[in-house]
């Protein structure tokens, strides 16, 4: 290897199933997914102090059955979350692909969200509205928040592994335990070994200009990409 060269290396990629995949959505309803877990307390009875059967992580599928507004005005939705178990959450902590107007919603939650909460909340969209018209802006938006993250997860790994084994160095990077749970989002990472610097692979700005060529995200795309070093190595990672 040539002196000052930079090396990349991809981070290795598994294959992740989202939990809404791996969930098998419960009947009874409209389809809906818990977005905002900061609201998502599943109530015996459609009101804020009513007793809390369970409280609903980000990403759970639950079936809409009834709607009703609260005493205090608050709006609450009845849901399945499983065949055994059913109670109120209240209307903001969830999207349905199926309800106008919850690509909007959810876009507005994503941009006023930061960094692996923006990205959890963009792959739900994903996931979820594959038809939206939003869907460049929330790629572009991924993929911008990604890049972000990547420096902030290089400084992090380079203070957590300043004493190392007796296994190469590059070793403990790529195993660094702060990229498991992006990894599980599919976000994948690459690695300048030389400046010991991780960046985004920039997958959300390939499928922006591949999918949404004349979109004006493409645009800002193209230019990302030109400017990410994580690209210089990408004929080589194509095939994978």
């Amino acid at each position: 290897m040539l002196p000052h060269k930079l090396a990349f290396f991809l981070l290795l990629f598994i294959p992740f199933t989202t939990l809404a995949q791996k969930q098998k959505p419960p009947a009874g309803g409209r389809l809906a997914i818990v977005v905002d877990e900061r609201l998502a307390a599943l109530r015996a009875t459609p009101q804020l102090t009513g007793r809390l059967v369970r409280r609903l992580s980000r990403g759970r599928l639950v079936a809409v059955r009834l709607v009703r507004t609260g005493p205090d005005g608050v709006i609450f939705f009845l849901v399945n979350v499983s065949s055994r178990t059913h109670g109120w959450i209240q209307r903001e902590a969830v999207v349905s692909p199926s309800r106008a107007g919850d690509d909007r919603r959810l876009l507005d939650l994503i941009r006023s969200s930061e960094g692996f909460d923006c990205i959890s909340r963009a792959r739900i969209f994903l996931d979820h509205f594959p038809r939206s018209p939003m869907r460049p802006a929330v790629l572009l938006l991924l993929g911008d928040t990604a890049e972000e993250v990547a420096e902030k997860l290089s400084k992090s790994a380079s203070h957590r592994l300043n004493h190392l084994g007796a296994a190469p160095e590059l070793t403990y990077y790529l195993n660094y335990t702060g990229l498991d749970r992006y990894n599980r989002l599919r976000i994948t990472f690459v690695f300048d070994e030389s400046a010991k610097r991780f960046h985004y692979d920039g997958s959300a700005w390939r499928e922006v200009i591949r999918h949404y060529p004349k979109s004006p995200e493409a645009a800002e795309a193209r230019n990302r990409l030109s400017h990410n070093k994580a690209q210089k190595p990408q004929k080589e990672q194509d095939p994978l």
